[in-house]
């Protein structure tokens, strides 16, 4: 199958919290890095999610924020994923920039070209993304 998302992050679930509406599961990629989706119960029940369960999380690139340097404030977002900016692909309005996580996956984000100056992107540079659970949409093998 093919998706639109640039972010496709695959995985094991190794951790189901389950609550009155939403569940939080947390998808650990084989990297070691960590994604954290919040689901509707029914989103459990239907796509049979369980720890240990192979699953697939998607994240398109313009809802991932991204922070440069070591972060020295704490967000709500759930997701906060520090690495090395690895990519930037300039276009004539945004950028797309690849923060590649200790694991070895790659975090894309799309954001303005002027957001990239104000931030001081660069190869190499130090960023994290960040990224709410609710944006994380999560698929199973069929």
């Amino acid at each position: 199958m093919n998706v639109s998302a640039r972010n496709v992050f695959k995985g094991k679930i190794s951790a189901l919290v389950d609550g009155a509406v939403n569940a939080e599961v947390e998808l650990t990629l084989p990297g070691g890095d960590k994604i954290v989706a919040i689901v509707t119960e029914g989103s459990v029940k239907s796509l049979g999610l369980a720890v240990g369960k192979e699953a697939v999380a998607y994240v398109k690139a313009p809802w991932v924020m991204l922070l440069a340097g070591p972060a020295n404030v704490k967000f709500s977002a759930r997701n906060q994923l520090a690495g090395k900016v690895a990519k930037i692909q300039k276009g004539a309005v945004n950028t797309e920039v690849g923060i590649v996580l200790p694991g070895g996956s790659i975090v894309y984000a799309v954001v303005t070209n002027e957001a990239v100056l104000e931030l001081g992107l660069k190869e190499g540079s130090e960023a994290a993304a960040l990224i709410k659970a609710s944006h994380v949409i999560l698929g199973v093998p069929a």
